[in-house]
């Protein structure tokens, strides 16, 4: 009896310094490194919402069930607690393996070399342990109350499991509901959403994205409209392609190219002209005649283009559809863009359209709002971006007795760029999130990522910087995302977790 006496009070001896050490020096890296740790908490597809008094709240439980466990007294207090503890442990690990969006990079002193699988297992472990030395500290004066003693002590170790397991299934779905629908500026960066796969040098920082079909990719030049950069999307294969057009005494100013499906369109709202073509000759063959004047064009399909003018009150921004045919007909939605300040500036923005949803997209500059109308141009919804600027921050001046204006103190704009593929909206948002690495900032420009089907936040993930730090433009497939960096073209793979979010319609 006093073997067995003294093997239960060194085993309980031993079990209790573990979780001292474990404790202890998880509490210690946890505040050396705070920062840090609270950027990894924020990237927690769990407790990214919480993560600022979560930090703070487990080192110091950590630290408090070290000292109950260290004061004979309070041992059996601490040992639950430990229980309890190293069981909200593995409850997490188990969601973020099986049901969390994404599975973070492990974190967290000598367990950062743990994949999350042995990660697991030693949780597990730790909990055995503690049971074990639980019921080797309970009190037994007589035999007849063994039963009843065990019987109480594992009714407590169920109702704390299920305690514990329900405390951090409550925090995960909380958090989820609010990172995808109210989300407080928090971004998710799921481990390598999109890879580096090539890179090309144009030479020339006068190219800009001009459409995807048929597997090939078309970039325009400012400087020399009437040619046209084909290539495969491993960005091979490099074809130039001269547009077959005479345009005699039409006084082009801004001539942009737009491809859709098979066709190409040579754009110039300042005449206006709107001409069409076939990707087979590059030859123009049509005017789509009645065209408004516009700054802003994008073709929904042969027939249909999405444009954006100063036709509103005071010359304000609207959106509007042209339809070509005998008798041209334009609908204008006033209500689509909505006025802050001038509603010339304050409304500038990306105009977009989703062949799959058959959706118009625009996004605002300066502001975290996103309008989605259907092909004829009436509102769907109005979304928001994860940034917290509501309004925009700019300043207009008024020349010229009121009939021009100029932005007095301009404002870097919120949402940079922006690309659409189907159901999800690509953001390069310049704002800096809470929990961010200020060094990944400063390498990379930040991609939001959106399903416009449910109108919420999914992710975010890095595209680092080439020979340049200035992002000209995004164009997103189902496979790649190109960005135009300086006078790089750069193409990305997109991966699982990306693809996996494209939804056909």
């Amino acid at each position: 009896m006093k073997l067995r006496f003294n093997f239960k009070s060194v085993f309980i001896e031993a079990v209790s310094l573990l979780f001292v050490l474990l404790f202890v020096y998880a509490a210690i890296a946890k505040f050396l490194d705070f920062e840090n740790f609270q950027i990894q908490l924020g990237q927690s597809p769990l407790l990214s919402v919480f993560a600022s008094w979560i930090a703070w709240l487990v080192p110091i439980i950590e630290l408090l069930i070290a000292i109950l466990l260290v004061i004979p007294k309070f041992r059996n207090i601490g040992l639950w607690a430990s229980f309890s503890l190293m069981i909200m442990f593995t409850v997490y690990i188990f969601i973020v393996l099986h049901y969390s969006s994404f599975v973070p990079c492990s974190c967290g002193g000598i367990l950062e070399k743990m994949s999350w699988n042995v990660h697991l297992i030693f949780n597990i472990i730790f909990v055995i342990l503690a049971v074990a030395a639980i019921l080797f500290n309970m009190k037994i004066k007589q035999t007849n109350t063994a039963r009843a003693k065990y019987l109480k002590t594992f009714k407590g170790l169920a109702g704390i499991t299920a305690f514990s397991t329900l405390a951090v299934v409550i925090l995960f779905l909380s958090s989820e509901n609010i990172m995808h629908n109210e989300n407080p500026f928090i971004r998710r960066f799921p481990p390598h959403p999109a890879e580096f796969s090539n890179a090309i040098d144009l030479k020339f920082n006068s190219f800009y994205f001009a459409g995807f079909s048929n597997k090939r990719l078309y970039l325009g030049n400012f400087t020399t409209p009437s040619k046209i950069i084909s290539l495969n999307e491993n960005l091979g294969d490099w074809q130039v392609k001269n547009i077959q057009f005479d345009p005699k005494d039409i006084p082009f100013k801004i001539v942009t190219t737009a491809v859709r499906d098979s066709f190409f369109y040579l754009v110039d709202g300042s005449v206006p002209k709107i001409f069409r073509g076939s990707l087979t000759d590059w030859r123009i063959n049509k005017e789509l005649k009645g065209t408004p004047y516009f700054n802003r064009a994008v073709p929904i399909d042969s027939n249909n283009i999405v444009f954006r003018s100063n036709n509103g009150r005071k010359l304000t921004s609207v959106l509007g559809v042209y339809t070509a045919a005998e008798t041209p007909a334009i609908h204008y939605n006033k209500k689509l863009l909505q006025q802050q300040i001038d509603g010339i500036f304050d409304t500038d923005g990306t105009l977009l359209y989703s062949e799959k949803m058959h959706k118009i997209i625009y996004v605002y500059y300066y502001r975290n709002e996103f309008v989605v109308a259907d092909k004829s141009g009436f509102l769907s919804f109005r979304g928001n971006t994860i940034d917290t600027t509501k309004y925009a921050k700019i300043k207009v001046a008024t020349l010229k007795n009121g009939t021009q204006y100029a932005m007095s103190s301009p404002s870097y704009a919120i949402n940079a760029h922006a690309a659409v593929w189907q159901n999800l909206l690509y953001v390069h948002s310049t704002a800096k999130g809470r929990f961010e690495s200020k060094s990944v900032r400063e390498k990379s420009f930040v991609i939001d990522v959106y399903d416009l089907n449910k109108n919420n936040y999914l992710f975010s993930f890095p595209i680092y910087h080439t020979s340049s730090d200035k992002l000209v433009s995004l164009l997103v497939t189902d496979a790649h995302l190109y960005a135009i960096i300086g006078n790089e073209l750069v193409v990305y793979e997109l991966r699982d977790a990306l693809r996996k979010e494209i939804k056909s319609i």
